[in-house]
């Protein structure tokens, strides 16, 4: 944990303290931002308040007096409940401006770890509870130089898979040999542990016609399609390396088995295609610029152009989410639709654009890109975008 940095961006963001708060082991965020051990048991209430000027203090129960011993500050123990209300009142001091993990009318749900009655405890002391969903990306969503990099080189060879992968279908149709949905993704699993990659369980989506119409589509041996000329195809991969501190790379590309896809098909990759251009130009704008952008005006921004094509119905998922150490990060989501994620995006953050429209019983498309507003606020795509539909003959 890095006192003076936490500190720092509390008086940016104009707020007196941060109140972090955990009962068995509920609030992931708090270990990971203030470095504890989430593998440690936690079997009594906890706080750590940090303010904005001066020293923190550690407020533990007196069965585990020693849970925050490795964080700065003073100490102060409690045992009766009523003992640790009046300690908590009196760390907290005079009426404040106080963030802690949670998010007005759960607008955010992977920011609401607090509990409804301790926001009211927090609030019965007459302090404001401000939700901290900005300062959590700033100190858990952020992504270093070498996090970068290790993206970068994750992604490049993540795209040749993708290729192989589609090759691998077009080779098995010259030679009438028999392939499934679910050996294809096998197929990949297989090539991510040769290139020292890891999914970290969770297998890649491969899927012909309707069955990607289920956007989490999962392949088995018993519910796989056998794949044929004439067929749509989503192949939706994501891996990184092998290494503490790595970082995910998620991409999905559309193809066809043959030469001459459905003119349905090209219509509907052409609008989440256009969707997703609109999404990144409206990015790289806001940044141009010096504006704030947050996930939601994204969402819109996307989304709008799958509206104004005819497919708004059939556009079920949010626009794109976080990406970090785990594929589904703790950073901005571009969600208007789920959730209203009024997450600003900022630098050093990583997030996937991924339209798609889903027609029921028939066919589905998606487009999805990996994002990334470098430290110096310039916005990048990592690795090749699908600009047209492969084709394998």
């Amino acid at each position: 944990m890095n006192l003076s940095e936490i500190q720092s961006e509390l008086r940016n963001a104009g707020l007196d303290g941060w109140l972090f708060y955990d009962f068995h082991n509920q609030d992931h965020l708090a270990y990971r931002i203030l470095g504890l051990d989430l593998d440690k048991m936690t079997t009594r209430r906890w706080f750590y308040y940090v303010p904005a000027e001066g020293e923190p203090t550690r407020l533990c129960h007196t069965v585990e007096p020693t849970k925050l011993g490795s964080l700065p500050g003073s100490q102060k123990h409690y045992l009766p409940w009523e003992q640790l209300h009046a300690e908590l009142k009196v760390i907290l001091g005079e009426p404040k401006k106080i963030a802690m993990q949670y998010s007005p009318m759960n607008n955010i749900p992977y920011i609401s770890m607090v509990d409804a009655g301790t926001i009211e405890l927090v609030r019965s002391f007459g302090h404001t509870v401000i939700s901290s969903a900005d300062l959590v990306q700033l100190f858990e969503a952020r992504i270093d130089e070498t996090g970068f990099r290790s993206h970068a080189e994750a992604g490049g060879i993540i795209q040749g898979i993708k290729n192989e992968a589609f090759e691998e279908i077009g080779k098995a149709i010259r030679d009438n040999r028999r392939l499934t949905e679910y050996e294809i993704q096998q197929f990949i699993v297989g090539r991510f542990e040769e290139e020292g990659l890891t999914d970290n369980g969770e297998h890649p989506i491969v899927g012909v016609n309707d069955h990607p119409t289920n956007p989490h589509f999962e392949p088995t041996p018993e519910n796989s399609y056998v794949v044929k000329k004439g067929d749509t195809v989503l192949i939706d991969l994501w891996a990184k390396k092998k290494e503490p501190g790595s970082i995910f790379y998620d991409i999905t590309w559309c193809g066809y088995i043959g030469s001459e896809p459905p003119a349905k098909y090209v219509e509907m990759f052409d609008v989440v295609l256009d969707a997703r251009n609109t999404a990144l130009n409206f990015v790289r704008q806001k940044f141009a610029s010096g504006e704030t952008c947050h996930g939601w005006e994204v969402d819109d921004a996307c989304r709008n152009v799958v509206k104004n094509a005819g497919y708004g119905d059939y556009f079920v998922h949010r626009t794109g989410h976080s990406i970090g150490e785990e594929v589904h990060g703790n950073g901005a989501n571009i969600d208007n639709l789920e959730t209203r994620d009024e997450r600003k995006l900022m630098p050093g953050i990583c997030f996937s654009i991924e339209p798609g429209i889903y027609l029921e019983g028939e066919m589905a498309v998606r487009t999805e890109i990996n994002v990334l507003i470098t430290l110096d606020g310039q916005v990048v795509v990592e690795g090749e975008q699908q600009e047209k539909l492969i084709l394998t003959e």
